[in-house]
């Protein structure tokens, strides 16, 4: 029987103890062999505490989702990474989807089609748009997997303050062998309840369009905000 590839399950954080206990319980579902690296870019609450008691390796970086993933990559063991965040759910057959798409070796990377766990008919409409196969809508909540020589080949995560999820998507789609999955991972809609779901999406699409059109990241980093960081000031306005 051939041994199934060990998968190398990377979660980065900033104060989500309310959320990563669970997120790391919920793979236990999961087919063996993998393991949880969890990153945390310096939390005030118990996230770390939640995350090692669920039973997640932790390991801290400097805060910024790709400082954080890059830094889980390096310490990572497996010869599959998946990039997870800390509020979404894996299908019950994810890890078997992962390592059936990338058994193909013209395949290596894909990623998930989205759903929300609380979804408004706005957000029913966002996660249906997540059925095109097009990697401008790559989000890193969707669930990233790529095998380590791929990763490393694209150079890993840009050290950007954000966008850095679509930036090595891209990345890896130009490098040929990108699979869009049709099963999808489950995310948590509280950015959506917390600043209402239309103001959300419109700052959302905002900021998407200044990537799109080639903005420098680092000037929209004001606008951008992550969750349940009080430490950066997120605007009311749409301006630069």
């Amino acid at each position: 029987m051939t041994e199934r590839p060990f998968v190398s399950i990377i979660i980065p954080t900033l104060n989500e103890a309310s959320v990563i206990g669970t997120t790391v319980q919920h793979l236990r579902d999961q087919p063996s062999p993998f393991e949880c690296i969890v990153v945390d870019g310096g939390s005030a609450d118990g996230t770390r505490e939640a995350a090692r008691t669920a039973g997640a390796s932790v390991l801290r970086a400097e805060r910024g989702r790709g400082s954080q993933l890059n830094r889980g990559a390096k310490a990572a063991t497996g010869d599959i990474f998946l990039f997870l965040h800390a509020d979404t759910h894996l299908p019950p057959n994810g890890l078997t989807s992962i390592r059936r798409a990338l058994s193909d070796p013209s395949t290596s990377a894909g990623i998930f089609r989205l759903q929300f766990d609380n979804p408004t008919p706005l957000l029913r409409f966002y996660a249906w748009c997540t059925r095109w196969p097009w990697i401008r809508l790559c989000f890193g909540d969707r669930g990233l997997f790529v095998t380590r020589e791929a990763f490393e080949a694209v150079g890993g995560y840009p050290d950007w303050p954000l966008f850095e999820d679509l930036e090595v998507a891209s990345r890896l789609h130009e490098r040929g062998g990108f699979r869009f999955l049709d099963s999808a991972v489950t995310t948590s809609a509280r950015r959506f309840r917390r600043n209402g779901p239309l103001r959300q999406q419109c700052r959302n699409l905002y900021l998407w369009l200044h990537y799109v059109a080639g903005t420098d990241p680092q000037r929209l980093a004001h606008l951008y905000r992550y969750p349940d960081d009080t430490s950066s000031t997120e605007v009311s306005e749409f301006a630069e």
